[in-house]
C-alpha cells in the first residue's frame, strides 16, 4: 500500500491524524507545508494513494496544493480539511476536484474511514477549479449543513433538476441561487417564482406567457418565466402549491422539453434547469391524490433537505454575526455584538420562522437595542416571553429528537449508539431499584440472569456493577 500523506502546519493535527492511521497499519508521511509536500512529490517516483491537507497554511493554501497535484495526478484522491465551515471552501474544493471535504474538528474514526475509502475507490471528482461569487448567507458548521454544501459542490457540473425539501424560511431560495451560480448556466438568467403567491388564473401565463388577444387583456405577447430563463435555472418555489392542471403542463416541459404559450400554435423549446421547492410532504401529497406522482418523480432527481434552524443550533452565533454585520453595514450603523448569556437563550429558542425570523430578530436589535452589547433583556419582549427548548411529550419523541441528531452528526453508528445507552440506562435502573442484585434486577427487567451478566460485560459495566455491590450470584 502506497502512503497516505498528511499536510497541515497544525503539528497537533498531524499527530493525531498519524497515531490514527498508525493503529490501523496505514503508512504515512507527513508534511508541514504545501510548498514542501509538492517538492518531495516533484522528486518521488511513488506519488501518495491518497492525501489529506488542510485548507489555509502558510504560504501556499491547501486549495493551491489541490490545484497542481490534480494537473500533475488527476487520479490522486485528495481529501481538503479545514476549520472554516462555509460554502466558500466546500464548493472550492469539490471544483478543484477533491475526495472529500472533511471539516474541522472531525472524529477521528470517521476521518480514518473516509482514507479508506479514498484508498478504495482510487478516483477523483472532475478538475474544475474555478472561483465563483458565493452567497454569504449560507453558512453553517453544523453537519448537516455540510451536507448541503458537499451537495452544491458535487453538483456544480451538473444540469440535474433538484427537489429542495425545508420548512418556511430555512432558505431554500438560496440554496437555488447557489446551484446556479456552482453550474455551467452560472452566466444565464435565474429565474424565481413563487407558485403559492401568484393566482391560479394567472399562473399559466406567468409560467408559460401568452400570445396577444389569448384573453382579455392581453394587448401584446408576453414571455413567460420557462422563455426569460431560456439556458439558465428556472426555481419554482411551493412546487406543492401548483394547481393540478398546471402540474399535468409541467410534467410535459420536463418530459420533452416544449411548451406552448397561452393562446399559442408554435412549440417553444425550453432549454431550462427546473429547480423546485417545498415545505410540504410530497410524497403524502401525492398518496392524497393532490399531486401527480409522474411529476414527482420528473422533479425527484436529486433531492435536498435543507434543516430547519433548531436542528443546527449551533450555527446561531455564526448566523447571528453575519446578521448584525449586515444589518449595520445596511443602516451606516456601527455594528452590535451579542452577549454569550444572550446567544445562550436564542439557542434555546424554536425559531418557527428559522433563518429569516433570525435576521429578522438581528435587524431589530439593530435598530432597537439600546446598547451596543446586546442582552437577554433587550432581546423583544416577545422572544423573552417564549419558553425554552420546547420539551418532548414522550420518552418515544425524545428518543426521535435524539435519533434525528446523530443522523446528522454520526452517520453509521447510530442503531449500536442508541441500542447500547438503551440497555444500559435500563440495567442501571434496575440495578439501582434492586440495591446491586443482578437476580432481582433481571427478574425486574424480565430477562435471564445469564442475559443481564452478559450484557454487563459486553457494555462495559462491571465499575458500576462493584459500585453498586454483586449481591447476586451468576
Amino acid at each position: 500500500m502506497n502512503n497516505v500523506w498528511i499536510i497541515d502546519d497544525d503539528r497537533s493535527i498531524r499527530w493525531v491524524l498519524e497515531k490514527a492511521l498508525s493503529r490501523e497499519d496505514i503508512p504515512f508521511r507527513s508534511f508541514s507545508s504545501a510548498s514542501e509536500a509538492l517538492e518531495t512529490l516533484e522528486h518521488t517516483n511513488q506519488p501518495p494513494a491518497v492525501m489529506l491537507s488542510d485548507i489555509r497554511m502558510p504560504g501556499e493554501s491547501g486549495l493551491d496544493l489541490l490545484q497542481k497535484v490534480k494537473a500533475a495526478h488527476p487520479q490522486l484522491p485528495v481529501i481538503i480539511m479545514t476549520a472554516y465551515s462555509d460554502l466558500d471552501s466546500a464548493v472550492s474544493a469539490f471544483q478543484g476536484g477533491a475526495f472529500e471535504y472533511l471539516p474541522k474538528p472531525f472524529d477521528v474514526d470517521q476521518a480514518v474511514a473516509l482514507v479508506r475509502r479514498a484508498l478504495e475507490q482510487g478516483m477523483h471528482q472532475n478538475s474544475a477549479a474555478e472561483e465563483a461569487a458565493l452567497a454569504p448567507e449560507i453558512l453553517g458548521q453544523a453537519p448537516a449543513m455540510q451536507e448541503v454544501f458537499r451537495a452544491i459542490g458535487r453538483l456544480a457540473h451538473s444540469h440535474a433538476t433538484v427537489l429542495i425539501n425545508g420548512e418556511s424560511g430555512s432558505g431554500k431560495e438560496l440554496v437555488a441561487r447557489a446551484l446556479h451560480r456552482h453550474s455551467p448556466r452560472r452566466d444565464a438568467p435565474f429565474i424565481a417564482i413563487n407558485t403559492a403567491a401568484i393566482p391560479r388564473d394567472l399562473l399559466e401565463s406567468e409560467l408559460f406567457g401568452h400570445e396577444r388577444g389569448a384573453f382579455t387583456g392581453a394587448a401584446t405577447q408576453r414571455r413567460g418565466r420557462f422563455e426569460q430563463a431560456d439556458g439558465g435555472t428556472l426555481f419554482l418555489d411551493e412546487i406543492g402549491d401548483m394547481p393540478a392542471e398546471l402540474q399535468t403542463r409541467l410534467l410535459r416541459v420536463l418530459s420533452d422539453g416544449h411548451f406552448y404559450r397561452v393562446g399559442g400554435q408554435q412549440p417553444i423549446r425550453a432549454n431550462v434547469r427546473v429547480i423546485a421547492a417545498t415545505h410540504q410532504d410530497l410524497e403524502e401529497r401525492v398518496r392524497q391524490g393532490l399531486f401527480r406522482e409522474d411529476l414527482f418523480h420528473r422533479l425527484n432527481v436529486i433531492r435536498l433537505r435543507l434543516p430547519p434552524l433548531r436542528e443546527r443550533r449551533e450555527d446561531i452565533p455564526l448566523l447571528v454575526r453575519h446578521f448584525l454585520q449586515r444589518s449595520a453595514q445596511e443602516l451606516g450603523v456601527e455594528r452590535k455584538r451579542i452577549s454569550d448569556a444572550a446567544i445562550e437563550y436564542l439557542q434555546s429558542q424554536p425559531f418557527p420562522g428559522n433563518v429569516r425570523q433570525l435576521e429578522n430578530l438581528c435587524h431589530w436589535l439593530t435598530v432597537m437595542a439600546p446598547a451596543q452589547v446586546v442582552e437577554v433583556a433587550d432581546l423583544p419582549p416577545e422572544m423573552r416571553d417564549q419558553p425554552a427548548r420546547e420539551t418532548p411529550t414522550s420518552w418515544i419523541d425524545g428518543l426521535g429528537q435524539e435519533a434525528d441528531r446523530l443522523i446528522a452528526a454520526s452517520p453509521g453508528a447510530v442503531f449500536e449508539k442508541l441500542t447500547h445507552d438503551f440497555e444500559r440506562t435500563l440495567i442501571r435502573r434496575a440495578l439501582a431499584a434492586t440495591g446491586g442484585r443482578r437476580i432481582e434486577a433481571a427478574q425486574l427487567l424480565g430477562i435471564g440472569r445469564n442475559t443481564i451478566s452478559r450484557k454487563i460485560q459486553e457494555l462495559g459495566m462491571e465499575e458500576d456493577r462493584n459500585g453498586h455491590g454483586d449481591h447476586g450470584s451468576d
